[in-house]
């Protein structure tokens, strides 16, 4: 199949839909109901259906807010949000009152989709005087709502009339969602992608997977919120390979649900990783015996193998065996068929990389940003190289600016942000993407160096890279988040969040520890100060993006005092 003659996502979806041979073939599982499956048929009709019936209160660029957790109704309305011609915007379930009302008068939404009576509650006084808001569709029953007001779209999944498929004219340079950023500083901007652009994406994608998918159905676990836009472009992804997906539950049931559907390929975010790579290696650091000795031999066979370092034929016996006894059991963990994690949506530590592929864990870091739809680029199974996110997708170009930056251009950047034409300016010059982080290029391979608007400054003139300290920090079993600071200042000084477990750590053992990270670091990077505090950073709290990103600016401004009484 060509990608480039699609003209839509619809159109994509329509195509595979009519490329199954078996058209009663389980798409879509919610792993929270076990017994709510859709067929291919199933979830074709609902979407026509649904779209029928939506198209009675939009028109062409109308904007359609969907807010609800991870589940087989998101794919469906998103499908028929697009084969109404209107516009999906996404918006995630952890926002606070405020966030939906910015987005909601920002982008005007003539209908807003909810999952349930929780996320109405969210946003019900907000509406209420809105009188761009048509209709509400819901996916459950709301009880507090006026019938005229609102539709349970149960009724037209559930709808067994044969609505034909209508015309639609929608092309690749239209806007197919309107995804607004996590902000990690200030309003979240509306970022507007292409349907061609997000096609562009899977081309990309289909690449880099393809010698991981098989004849049969290939499972897909998803679990990252559908409005964030690496696991929105992902879904048309699993379209185009003609997956099957399963909605995890939650983060907590994440290893849990792993098992549930042994998935063969999952996607998520640095933390997520981080998390995995602490609770192992504190299993592995209990181990004694012969059991130390084989986990021990496996970590440094596999780091060799990931490193391209030739193995001697005894190794290689070595690590086969290896293979066998260790890695297979640690596999079984997470549902035995895993075939690899993909890591985006941030910086994924080497360490944490070297580990889980050292172990039977195939990791692919890769590298993108809401406003590339997102993906730039990404490792190859056959060729993983740990501190690289990979080569450019084909369609991009990518180039290092005179100053370190990273710039993209292609079908896949971003039409603009959504009634912001001064910050679309700022960002898209020469239709040129400036993605404000810094990086070089080893061999073709992409290798991001930092954060542009993050780089801690010294009165030397040194320029300090707060996320490298941060991941050093949060790899060590005692601390669970940290927050490094000293921009324009004589050293560095730290915010540090115990561990659960750690939380009676005294002030000596946190030394001990620090002082150890600080060997692993250059002299003007060494942590010579710090302090602790008790609450950890949520979403709820507001210090964590919906994709578990710290709010590094907020979080420094509301300790802003106990920093500077370090120096």
């Amino acid at each position: 199949m060509d990608l480039k003659k699609i003209n839509s996502l619809t159109e994509l979806f329509f195509y595979i839909f009519n490329k199954q041979e078996d058209k009663n073939k389980i798409l879509l599982s919610s792993l929270k109901e076990p017994k709510k499956n859709y067929s291919w048929q199933q979830t074709y009709q609902s979407i026509i259906n649904l779209s029928h019936e939506l198209k009675k209160h939009v028109k062409k660029g109308d904007r359609c807010l969907l807010i609800s957790e991870n589940r087989p109704e998101w794919f469906i309305s998103d499908l028929s949000i697009m084969l109404s011609e209107a516009i999906t915007v996404p918006a995630y379930t952890t926002y606070a009152e405020r966030d939906y009302e910015y987005i909601i008068n920002d982008c005007t939404p003539s209908v807003v989709f909810v999952s349930n009576a929780e996320q109405f509650n969210k946003i019900k006084k907000i509406v209420k005087n809105k009188n761009f808001i048509k209709k509400i569709f819901s996916f459950e029953l709301l009880d507090e709502i006026n019938n005229d007001d609102y539709i349970n779209i149960r009724y037209f999944l559930d709808l067994n009339t044969e609505n034909s498929i209508f015309k639609t004219d929608i092309n690749r340079k239209d806007p197919a969602c309107i995804i607004y950023t996590s902000g990690t500083q200030g309003n979240p901007k509306g970022v507007i992608l292409s349907h061609g652009g997000i096609l562009n994406n899977c081309e990309g994608a289909i690449e880099i997977l393809n010698p991981l998918i098989k004849e049969d159905q290939t499972r897909f676990l998803t679990w990252l919120p559908l409005s964030h836009s690496y696991e929105h472009t992902v879904q048309f992804v699993q379209i185009t390979v003609a997956a099957r997906i399963f909605y995890a539950e939650s983060i907590e049931k994440l290893i849990k649900n792993m098992n549930d559907c042994s998935p063969e390929i999952m996607t998520a975010v640095p933390r997520f990783y981080q998390n995995l790579y602490q609770k192992i290696n504190a299993s592995f650091s209990k181990a004694t015996g012969i059991k130390k000795v084989f986990l021990e031999k496996m970590l440094n066979l596999g780091i060799k193998k990931i490193k391209k370092e030739p193995l001697n034929l005894i190794e290689k016996i070595q690590d086969n065996f290896l293979d066998k006894i260790v890695r297979k059991k640690i596999k079984a963990q997470f549902g035995g068929s895993l075939k690899t994690f993909v890591s985006g949506g941030g910086a994924l530590d080497k360490e944490v990389g070297y580990f889980l592929n050292a172990i039977g864990l195939p990791t692919l870091q890769g590298y993108g940003l809401t406003e590339t739809s997102p993906v730039v680029s990404c490792n190859p199974i056959n060729d993983i190289r740990v501190e690289t996110v990979g080569p450019p997708f084909k369609g991009n170009e990518v180039k290092i600016a005179e100053d370190g930056e990273i710039l993209v251009k292609g079908e896949n950047v971003m039409l603009g942000y959504w009634n912001n034409q001064e910050e679309t300016e700022k960002v898209l010059i020469n239709g040129w993407l400036h993605t404000g982080d810094i990086g070089i290029f080893e061999n073709n391979y992409l290798k991001i160096t930092d954060r542009k608007k993050d780089i801690i400054i010294t009165p030397g003139g040194d320029n300090i890279s707060p996320l490298k300290i941060e991941n050093e920090l949060v790899n060590s079993n005692l601390f669970e988040q940290a927050i490094v600071y000293g921009d324009n200042k004589p050293f560095i000084v730290a915010l540090l969040v115990l561990n659960d477990e750690k939380k009676s750590s005294t002030e000596d053992e946190i030394k001990v520890e620090i002082e150890k990270i600080n060997k692993k670091l250059s002299k003007i990077e060494n942590i010579k100060k710090f302090f602790t505090i008790n609450d950890k950073f949520s979403i709820e709290n507001g210090m964590l993006t919906p994709t578990l990103k710290l709010k590094r600016f907020k979080i420094i401004q509301k300790y802003k005092n106990s920093f500077e009484k370090l120096y």
